[in-house]
């Protein structure tokens, strides 16, 4: 998606962002417009000063800046605000872990995230598509982002346990995992901890669904154990299990295979669930694009039936709307990090401990890389067009020693079920749809309701929308 750039001197630009509120920050901004603050920030500098909550941090605003950082994950370690959050629900596993425990947890699960292993997957992806797709019928609703949670849930509880979840257990585990996202952000733009100790509504609800969780995986570790046949099952929970009785000393604590199960799940489930909702939601406002995409997956794709993992590799116009969809909604739009040692950025002098933050959002909207950057334009990753984006300003799936393990299983997860559900059905908005982005820990339509139409019945007359202009930035009350 990038290229190598040339070093260059650059005057960096380094500011503070106005509206500091005693106590909060800048935690009314965020908490309310997030996208909106974000966007207003790079006016202020290359790097700007911003707080959350009583905490100063350092937001970096210039993709050259964000690619320093993301390449240098010894001094720029996995922490802050963010972190901090994230380590009580997923422990120390390989997307939350210090940077010393990173390689060695990396090099234990990366096998099962390799090419050929994502290959062995795609029968499950398309049984899983299929099967969610099945009840959709003409002119009914379809809650398009349930209906995407449920088949990444499906899924990845699949790769993860096999059939060690049961129906009702995985959507338990559906609900708990949308709760847990909501609270989440929150609690990372105002760190303030004994707001969260009193004993709302939210703040209950938040608490049962994390106890929940684990308690599900917890019980699948424990039925795993007793199940004679596991041994027999080609999954995660297998390779974590047999890594527990390694005999050349690099045996892993019971605690690190709950942590990874955890890890795994919550990264699997809801990013790629909100990534294909945001596709399709922007197809239907794009049909233009919508309609080149149909005439790909018809010629691709014979008897409706999902794609094999021959097809994936020719499903390339799908593939740019994935990533174009990325670009414009990422899932993973805010993150934090924690410098190790004193260290220099943008000419700044940071000290040991302080947080610096960066956007994919921000990056992906930023003019420079981007022309245009609000509108949806697939046709950015021709070949001969996305040579041409900066180092650090493309990077969904994070870059460096910390890229995320799991990206080319997303997007094949992610292209298989695009392609599935657009070759077989239109959908489409039902009248009067506002668009509200409601940025939490992720970003992406939450509640996304959307009418099914039979590619093979005359469309009626789209409902289109100004992505640039629709709806507001808020974030779900927590």
């Amino acid at each position: 998606m990038s290229r190598t750039t040339p070093e260059r001197e650059h005057a960096w630009r380094v500011g503070t962002a106005p509206g500091i509120f005693p106590f909060i920050g800048h935690g009314i901004a965020l908490y309310r417009h997030p996208l909106d603050f974000l966007n207003s920030l790079p006016a202020h500098g290359d790097l700007v000063e911003i707080r959350l909550g009583p905490q100063r941090a350092w937001m970096v605003c210039h993709p050259e800046l964000v690619h320093q950082v993301l390449m240098d994950a010894r001094t720029f370690d996995k922490g802050g605000p963010l972190y901090d959050r994230l380590r009580p629900l997923l422990g120390d596993g390989v997307g939350t872990c210090p940077h010393q425990a990173h390689r060695r947890q990396r090099r234990l699960l990366q096998p099962d995230f390799r090419t050929a292993r994502v290959a062995d997957h795609t029968a499950l992806m398309g049984e899983e598509v299929e099967a969610v797709c099945r009840g959709w019928r003409s002119g009914r609703q379809v809650d398009v982002s349930a209906a995407m949670l449920a088949l990444t849930t499906r899924v990845i509880s699949r790769v993860l346990f096999s059939d060690s979840l049961d129906t009702a257990t995985a959507a338990e585990m559906r609900r708990c995992l949308a709760t847990i996202v909501r609270g989440l952000f929150v609690r990372t733009v105002v760190p303030v901890d004994a707001l969260f100790r009193v004993p709302t509504p939210a703040n209950r609800r938040y608490r049962r669904a994390v106890e929940r969780l684990h308690a599900i995986v917890d019980a699948a570790i424990a039925e795993r154990r007793r199940d004679a046949r596991g041994g027999e099952r080609n999954d995660l929970l297998g390779t974590l299990l047999a890594a527990t009785q390694d005999a050349d000393g690099a045996a892993i604590s019971e605690q690190e295979v709950h942590d990874q199960l955890i890890t795994l799940l919550f990264a699997g489930a809801e990013t790629t669930a909100l990534c294909l909702a945001s596709a399709l939601d922007l197809l239907a406002r794009h049909p233009e694009e919508e309609r080149r995409l149909h005439a790909e997956v018809d010629a691709v794709l014979a008897g409706g039936r999902p794609p094999g993992r021959d097809e994936l590799a020719r499903l390339v116009r799908t593939r740019y709307v994935l990533t174009e969809t990325l670009r414009h909604r990422p899932p993973g739009w805010l993150f934090t990090r924690v410098t190790t040692k004193e260290t220099d950025l943008a000419g700044h002098r940071l000290e040991p401990g302080a947080t610096v933050l960066y956007s994919p959002y921000l990056l992906h909207h930023d003019p420079a890389s981007f022309p245009d950057p609000d509108r949806f334009l697939p046709d950015r990753w021709l070949p001969g067009e996305a040579v041409g984006v900066p180092n650090g300003a493309m990077i969904p799936f994070a870059a460096g020693s910390r890229k995320c393990i799991g990206d080319s299983f997303a997007m094949a997860e992610a292209t298989m079920a695009l392609a599935f559900v657009t070759r077989n059905w239109r959908l489409r908005h039902s009248p009067g749809h506002v668009e509200r982005l409601r940025p939490a820990v992720t970003l992406g339509p939450r509640s996304l309701v959307m009418v099914c139409e039979p590619r093979e019945q005359r469309p009626t007359a789209p409902c289109v929308h100004d992505s640039r202009r629709a709806g507001d930035h808020g974030v779900d009350d927590a």
